[in-house]
């Protein structure tokens, strides 16, 4: 896991499905982290807010 995520308050959608496959996700001020929550001592992608606020405008869209 990155240092820079280490402490980060991380969540789960709420989309999510009780006990189901999910990603948790961490806004710090200068990175957004995603991880997998069944394994959140694992690695995590790392994006630049501008990044993210992109990846959830397409995906948000549904193309």
């Amino acid at each position: 896991m990155s240092r820079g995520l280490f402490g980060a308050d991380w969540f789960k959608s709420s989309y999510s499905q009780a006990g189901g496959d999910c990603v948790e996700v961490a806004h710090l001020a200068d990175v957004v982290g995603v991880r997998d929550s069944k394994n959140p001592a694992g690695p995590a992608l790392v994006f630049a807010p501008a990044e993210w606020d992109a990846f959830l405008r397409v995906i948000s869209s549904g193309s």
